[in-house]
């Protein structure tokens, strides 16, 4: 529910768990949401603590790549987030991402064998 309380401010009504929420905006922080079905998230699947956090947990890794900078090569992998769809996969650090979450990596055979195969490519290229 919206209700006006100014000329230029609006007081919006949450619901009892955002009590923390100060109720009044300007009315230039409110803007018009277009609704997509496709971007909706059950909230059974994200669990937002009392300070309205939540916490992003990865689920799977959709990519790798391999960067080569002028002095050295940054390995990344495409992560895929538990309240993202496919399309909205992060690029992170393989390094940090192993040592974080080690269990989406099955085994170190996966960054061998890109690095390996990297390798061979650019020797069978010269």
């Amino acid at each position: 529910m919206l209700n006006r309380v100014g000329n230029v401010a609006y007081e919006l009504e949450f619901q009892a768990k955002q009590v923390a929420v100060h109720p009044v905006f300007h009315i230039s922080l409110l803007k018009k949401c277009v609704g997509d079905p496709a971007s909706i998230v059950p909230l059974e699947s994200v669990a937002v603590k009392d300070s309205l956090t939540y916490k992003e947990v990865p689920v799977e890794i959709l990519e790798h790549q391999v960067r080569r900078l002028t002095n050295k090569e940054v390995a990344s992998v495409k992560v895929l987030l538990r309240s993202q769809s496919v399309e909205g996969g992060t690029w992170e650090a393989e390094a940090v991402m192993k040592d974080k979450y080690p269990h989406l990596f099955p085994s170190n055979s996966i960054s061998a064998s890109v690095n390996s195969s990297f390798l061979v490519s650019q020797f069978t290229l010269a």
